[in-house]
């Protein structure tokens, strides 16, 4: 990366190189020497290989040498390239598939994250009602003997799942401690409950006006804060706390990587993004990458929300290859909300809105659009890749309007990307494959969310969800996505979702938008390369393409449809190593 690195980041590399060396699994360094040419060192026969490839659909064997796929056909085609040195996989029953492209997760707050508290409601996470996230609160602090006044944080409750239909607020977190300050983020990601020490932390009080793009929520009749945060006010609590907790020892942060890299492994995946980072990640992700390759690849995407964060775009680094596993590869903006905490930004009310909203609620957006439209025209002039979180069809033609103007009537193979577009309507899905946009579907959306989603948008715009067939059937090339933390990066529940859209309550939210199994795979794969720019390396199982890979227990494409995320990842190979085995 052009941008100087700080001494700190620098130190941090060569702390985390004794550390990752000395953690090394076996087999997670490939051997380059000693092996005879035309001979590789891994070979798969099977039945049911998915290759994504329509030239070599079909194919019974695969054959790797170091990191490069170098034979797809028959067992003859490869049979020559198996020495006594290879290893020989006979899948049987089980498949093999390519590795999985995360097309928008943020693998920093994973990182972060998988050390908190877990608020989450089932199947995530444990809690069912306000009591027992207090409980756990107050447990947590006794077990990990918490100072008073350092902050206790946690992470996925999930207001439409707790038995209170309600946030937590500042008096139930009160209840948990008063002497630390207490912050959840929702599930959305898009919202806080802080209790009264981090309101008065943070400066929150009755005289606090709500800020651009966000809301401190009021206890009823008064203008003080309840403690719920939405947005922009959710963010100016979280983002001092967070990088408190972002300045990490050395071996800390070398730790927090490998178990993020070892994470998202398990669940298959090969390439994962971090979208909304920044560049002091992504310098630091650098600096450790130099002394030892990422196991995987990490695309990063700095986020632009104000002034401050919009520097000159020779200071991003940008590129299209990766440096010992790790890229920057865009810039994100974040124009609205999220549906599941009623923040997405709409063209038409809400159906219901949150708490006391009016009628005519349709939320707001989280940016000015003169801003957003500034930026993406300079970005699209540096040939820059854009991404923009848009969740509402209010927020998605201001996305649509800002790629448009900025191309000014230049067609170019942009592929600036409409992060989650749940609320697509049929004509932006028009406007997207005219202006050369690729939608990244939050596809997770109608089992977690569905319906919650029926109760807040009214079952005409629920149903459509995630358009998935309207973009197919449009020859739109798209993308689905877990946005994890959100939801964990589980590819094979998102793609069983993608295929059966049934809510929690058994209702198939828009039967009309389904997909098929292969189309499904396609946009975790193939689909995922396409919008990386990467379709000529990764994403199928094609000669001459990287050897990412997955090992599934069985055929996704033979069980039935509710039983396709319960179908285990065995192994996970990337670059031709196996970077994950399951026990």
């Amino acid at each position: 990366m052009s941008r100087r690195l700080v001494s700190r980041w620098s130190s941090l590399a060569v702390a985390a190189l004794a550390l990752l060396t000395l953690s090394a699994c076996a087999g997670g360094i490939p051997f380059l020497g000693g092996t005879p040419e035309g001979t590789a060192d891994l070979v798969f026969y099977g039945e049911h290989i998915h290759t994504v490839d329509d030239s070599n659909a079909g194919a019974t064997a695969v054959a790797v040498r170091g990191d490069q796929i170098v034979a797809v056909g028959d067992r003859d085609d490869v049979a020559s390239w198996v020495a006594d040195s290879t290893r020989v996989v006979e899948l049987g029953e089980r498949a093999l598939v390519p590795g999985f492209i995360d097309s928008h997760g943020h693998f920093a707050m994973v990182m972060q994250m998988l050390d908190l508290l877990n608020a989450s409601s089932p199947p995530v996470g444990p809690m069912e009602n306000i009591d027992q996230i207090v409980t756990a609160i107050q447990e947590r602090i006794v077990e990990q003997e918490i100072a008073e006044g350092d902050l206790v944080m946690g992470y996925g409750y999930d207001d439409s799942l707790l038995a209170e239909g309600r946030h937590p607020n500042r008096d139930d977190l009160d209840r948990a401690s008063t002497d630390h300050p207490v912050v959840l983020l929702h599930v959305s990601g898009h919202l806080a409950a802080a209790n009264s020490r981090a309101l008065e932390l943070a400066g929150f009080d009755e005289s606090t006006e709500d800020p651009f793009g966000g809301v401190l929520r009021r206890r009823a009749g008064t203008t003080i804060p309840n403690g719920v945060l939405e947005e922009v006010a959710a963010h100016m609590i979280l983002a001092p706390m967070m990088e408190s907790m972002g300045n990490p020892s050395p071996m800390e942060f070398a730790k927090s990587v490998k178990k993020g890299v070892d994470y998202h492994a398990s669940f298959g995946i090969t390439t994962v993004q971090d979208g909304a980072s920044s560049m002091k990640l992504a310098n630091g992700l650098a600096a450790l990458a130099a002394f030892r390759p990422l196991e995987i690849d990490v695309a990063i995407f700095p986020a632009f929300r104000s002034d401050e964060d919009a520097f000159d775009v020779e200071e991003l680094g940008y590129s299209r290859t990766y440096t010992n596993g790790v890229r920057v590869a865009g810039v994100k903006f974040v124009l609205d909300g999220s549906p599941q905490g009623r923040t997405a930004w709409l063209s038409h009310p809400y159906h219901a809105g949150p708490p006391g909203a009016d009628e005519d609620y349709v939320a707001y957006p989280m940016v000015k659009p003169a801003f957003y439209k500034e930026h993406v025209n300079r970005l699209l002039d540096a040939n820059i890749p854009v991404i923009a979180h848009a969740n509402g069809d209010a927020a998605i033609d201001l996305m649509l309007e800002g790629i448009e103007e900025g191309l000014g009537g230049e067609m170019k193979d942009h592929r600036s990307v409409t992060i989650h577009a749940q609320l697509t309507r049929e004509d932006q899905l028009d406007d997207m494959k005219r202006l050369g946009i690729v939608p990244s579907f939050y596809a997770a959306h109608p089992f977690f969310w569905g319906d919650w989603h029926r109760l807040s948008f009214g079952d005409d715009r629920a149903m459509r969800i995630s358009p998935l067939r309207g973009a197919l059937d449009r020859g739109i090339p798209f993308t689905i996505h877990n946005d994890a933390p959100i939801v964990p990066p589980d590819i094979m529940r998102l793609m069983e979702i993608a295929v059966g859209r049934k809510t929690r309550a058994g209702v198939v939210l828009g039967e009309d938008q389904r997909i098929s199994f292969a189309d499904a795979l396609h946009a975790v794969t193939l689909g995922g390369a396409y919008q990386y720019f990467e379709e000529d390396t990764k994403g199928s199982i094609t000669v001459g393409k990287r050897a990412d890979l997955v090992v599934l227990e069985r055929d996704p494409a033979l069980v039935p449809v509710d039983d396709i995320g319960e179908v285990g990842i065995l192994e996970t190979i990337a670059r031709g190593v196996s970077v994950y085995t399951a026990e």
